[in-house]
């Protein structure tokens, strides 16, 4: 739930506050989120096109798999805790 909410907040202040050039640094630094993985980067030019609701869509998405992969992890790493 909390989750949900933080969503809202970051799609309410990014659309109001943000320039299509910040959503677009947003998505990368996102996808770059994890140390030790190879970098990736974006062209700008690609994104562009874009407006700004499928910006947001798009970190939606990611920010929601990121939740999903530190779920999963938490419930792994539950294995290993001690009774």
């Amino acid at each position: 739930m909390l989750t949900n909410i933080k969503l809202i907040l970051y799609r309410y202040n990014h659309i109001m506050e943000s320039t299509n050039k910040q959503l677009i640094d947003d998505i990368q630094n996102l996808l770059n989120r994890y140390d030790g993985l190879t970098s990736t980067s974006i062209n700008p030019a690609f994104l562009e096109f874009m407006d700004r609701e499928t910006l947001l869509e798009i970190i939606t998405s990611l920010l929601k798999q990121q939740e999903n992969i530190n779920k999963d992890n938490v419930e792994w790493l539950q294995q290993f805790k001690t009774i």
